[in-house]
């Protein structure tokens, strides 16, 4: 076309398209494929279901990651998924996902993070624990209603639990129907540097 910049048009105050895309083309890319390449991707999951007997009943999972004061290392959450769901009548069924700044778990149990990096012998440096309660204290950054099914939320690194902290994740289902079995579950997906 003439009059037209194969590249950058120059009487513009900024270059504000990229630069020579002919010979580089721009390819962009989130940045858990850096993590996962560079072997510091990291996940984990937890479940818990519960039966209802006689009245209302909850399942709650909660899973809390500790970055300790001399880790060297920041976390950064990519993403936190789960799902509330039950053997059937999912209409009797309601459900929260609640992210906590802090916190603390009532009887954690050890969860070993898995590398992304299928061919990476590389661990975690973080301190990952689950519970079948729901967390104590902290302050609350985000809090969701949930409807029976899955849920995934994206952070691509907005969360960024540095060294000293910690951050818990919940989600808990609640009914009323007798004899559903009720089921919780919840993943972490994060990197570390």
């Amino acid at each position: 076309m003439p009059n037209q910049y194969v590249f950058n048009d120059n009487d513009q105050p900024l270059f504000v398209d990229m630069v020579n895309t002919f010979q580089s083309p721009d390819i962009s890319a989130p940045p858990e494929i850096s993590a996962s390449k560079a072997a510091v991707l990291y996940s984990t999951n937890t479940s818990a279901s519960s039966l209802v007997v006689l009245s209302l009943i909850s399942a709650i999972t909660s899973i809390r990651i500790s970055n300790a004061a001399g880790s060297g290392k920041t976390v950064y959450i990519s993403r936190i998924s789960g799902s509330i769901g039950g053997s059937s009548l999912l209409s009797a069924m309601s459900g929260s996902f609640t992210i906590v700044k802090g916190g603390t778990l009532t009887s954690p149990a050890t969860l070993t993070p898995t590398n992304n990096n299928l061919g990476s012998a590389a661990t975690s440096a973080m301190t990952v624990q689950s519970s079948t309660a729901a967390i104590s204290g902290g302050t609350t950054l985000y809090n969701y209603q949930l409807a029976p099914g899955a849920f995934s939320q994206n952070f691509t690194g907005s969360i960024i639990v540095p060294p000293g902290t910690a951050i818990c994740a919940n989600v808990t289902s609640s009914s009323s129907a007798v004899g559903l079995t009720i089921t919780s579950a919840l993943g972490l997906l994060w990197w570390e540097q």
